[in-house]
């Protein structure tokens, strides 16, 4: 799939197939420490997953037989994650994170995966907190790539800033740029007792699926615009070529804190 078209930052709209079919799942470690922790296999837990894309995060919380809501505020993502969750008993819902459209106390577990940084505080963080039940989590994790931990994707890495000088990232494709999130969390005094969870894993992708999942990051094509984008993409390409297929490592890092009774 070409991206022709100038993308505008934080504009997934045009993103949205490469970034359904390619994007890596999370940690299914993570997955599971983190039910345990907020008690998610209990009788009527309710969960929701806010800016959920196009459900990858989303249906990993389905298949562990999990109630849950998705949010979107992407026509174009929504109708993927749709797609892509049928048959796992997903409701879904146009909202964003200032105003999710959830009913007020109505889950017990909010999930944000790699997504958070994109919703306007503290009115997102007073959104989380009513529709949380009292006692309930608020979770937020990225999925970025290890790159310290490859000389490969380390090579990538200085490509996209060798085509797109002074990159500023706005996701978390770095893992340096996926920053401690636990005092935001906390700044509003809503939430309290964050607790950090990482994990590695890695994914083993095709070069399609890998050059795919570049074609899904909004934030360095809005800055690439679309004919250096491209370059780029060329220049990937080549450096991939003499590989059956590429292995990626990923660092699933997630933050959760527990809803404040105010």
């Amino acid at each position: 799939m070409s991206t022709a078209a100038t993308i505008k930052q934080g504009d997934f709209s045009a993103l949205a197939e490469s970034y359904a079919k390619n994007r890596p799942d999370y940690s299914p470690s993570v997955l599971r420490a983190l039910c345990s922790y907020v008690g998610a296999h209990e009788p009527g837990v309710r969960v929701a997953d806010v800016g959920a894309g196009t459900g990858l995060w989303t249906r990993m919380l389905a298949q562990e037989g999990l109630t849950v809501q998705a949010v979107e505020p992407c026509d174009a993502m929504r109708e993927q994650g749709e797609g892509y969750t049928a048959g796992n008993g997903v409701e879904w819902r146009k909202g964003t994170g200032e105003k999710t459209g959830l009913a007020t106390a109505g889950v017990h577990w909010l999930t944000m995966a790699s997504s958070f940084h994109w919703v306007r505080q503290p009115e997102g963080l007073t959104e989380f907190h009513r529709a949380l039940k009292p006692g309930g989590y608020l979770t937020v994790l990225w999925n970025p790539r290890d790159i310290e931990s490859s000389p490969l994707h380390q090579r990538i890495d200085t490509l996209v800033n060798s085509w797109v000088p002074g990159l500023k990232r706005v996701s978390s494709g770095h893992e340096k740029n996926t920053r401690d999130w636990a005092v935001e969390l906390a700044a509003t005094g809503q939430f309290e007792e964050v607790l950090f969870m990482e994990a590695r894993h890695q994914i083993v992708m095709t070069h399609e699926r890998y050059l795919g999942a570049w074609r899904s990051v909004n934030d360095i094509q809005a800055q690439a615009g679309p004919e250096r984008f491209e370059k780029l993409m060329q220049a990937i390409s080549e450096l991939i070529e003499p590989l059956p297929e590429v292995v990626v490592p990923y660092k699933t890092r997630a933050w959760t804190a527990r809803r404040c009774d105010l």
